[in-house]
């Protein structure tokens, strides 16, 4: 509570008179009475929002909860002010964003993001915003409805370090499947080449995949999902911010945080409302974003030690896998690579 006095009171205080404490409760009163209301409550006191400038991929639905967060201003009723910066580079570009002050905070994917966090950048995983949004699907003309028959095929991805293609081929070789290949092509024309034979399987994300399969009504199964399995519990897309901004201001990075998670569980409860929020950025109607958000699991979104435990069981992944170097020790990497901000 803060107390003004009228100027009376002051100047009894000042010559040095004394005062009862009913006498001070009354003074008190009385100056609430006639003072602006400005001078009280929360404006009073508001501290101005930390602002941070927000690095993510505008492309992907499976970042809806970062429009969701400054729409339905769950940063700001977290203290934070956000500057959002559509980021069309690539993951190495943006971790070097984010370790020299060109971002405080970015989005990405854990599949794609490992292998570069190795390098040794100033940067550190502090949440993630949902569960797994990769898919493999098999062309059915040739015959691919199952992973055990890709053996001595193609699969076409987007990029040899897209999150589809670590995910997948880490998926296949803990499966024991070998003798597979991948191949790069423009992801809008994986389905072309699939057409020509050229691939037997399109290794994506959504809403490529959605896109590819609505284009191509029953030529495609789907054999693989991120979100199934030994995996339907596991997060997807992460977020990182900026070592000096973790060692000097951690209590912002937390808010971020918070606010993250508010609007993550925002999208796992109100999907049309969310779809409606992130249709202006996408290819794909609200009805259809709406479906979408249904086969993500915003529901997980760890922070702290479950996140860190998740980072490392990853990690072992891409070691066996061979994306990590062998040297890489999992748990340590876990440990260097994570902080929990709201500890």
């Amino acid at each position: 509570m803060t107390i003004e006095t009228t100027p009376s009171l002051l100047a009894a205080v000042l010559r040095g008179g004394t005062l009862s404490r009913r006498g001070v409760l009354r003074a008190a009163g009385a100056a609430a009475t006639v003072a602006p209301a400005g001078l009280f409550g929360v404006r009073a006191w508001a501290q101005p929002k930390k602002k941070v400038v927000f690095a993510w991929s505008q492309s992907g639905y499976c970042q809806t909860p970062i429009p969701v967060a400054i729409e339905r201003g769950f940063f700001e009723k977290n203290g934070v002010e956000v500057e959002s910066l559509n980021w069309a580079g690539s993951a190495d570009q943006l971790l070097e964003a984010l370790a020299t002050g060109k971002a405080d905070v970015g989005a990405g994917l854990i599949h794609r993001w490992l292998k570069p966090l190795e390098a040794g950048f100033d940067v550190k995983v502090v949440s993630s915003i949902h569960g797994g949004c990769l898919r493999l699907v098999g062309v059915k003309a040739a015959g691919i409805t199952d992973t055990r028959q890709l053996k001595g095929k193609v699969i076409g991805v987007s990029d040899l370090n897209s999150p589809a293609k670590n995910f997948f081929d880490i998926h296949l070789t803990k499966k024991k499947i070998e003798g597979y290949e991948f191949r790069v092509y423009p992801a809008d024309l994986l389905d072309v080449a699939a057409k020509k034979g050229e691939i037997q399987a399109i290794a994506d994300g959504d809403p490529n995949v959605y896109l590819i399969e609505k284009r191509n009504q029953g030529a495609f199964v789907e054999i693989g999902n991120s979100g199934t399995g030994e995996y339907a519990e596991k997060l997807c897309c992460v977020i990182a911010a900026r070592g000096e901004l973790l060692r000097k201001d951690k209590a912002t990075a937390a808010a971020v945080v918070r606010a993250l998670s508010q609007a993550s569980d925002f999208v796992a409860e109100n999907p049309r409302e969310s779809a409606r929020i992130y249709a202006k950025f996408s290819k794909v109607t609200e009805d259809e974003l709406q479906a979408l958000l249904h086969t993500t699991n915003y529901a997980h979104h760890p922070v702290g030690r479950n996140l860190r435990n998740e980072v490392e069981f990853f990690a072992q992944d891409f070691r066996t896998a061979g994306i990590l170097k062998k040297t890489t020790d999992p748990a340590r990497f876990a440990d260097t690579v994570t902080l929990d901000v709201l500890a």
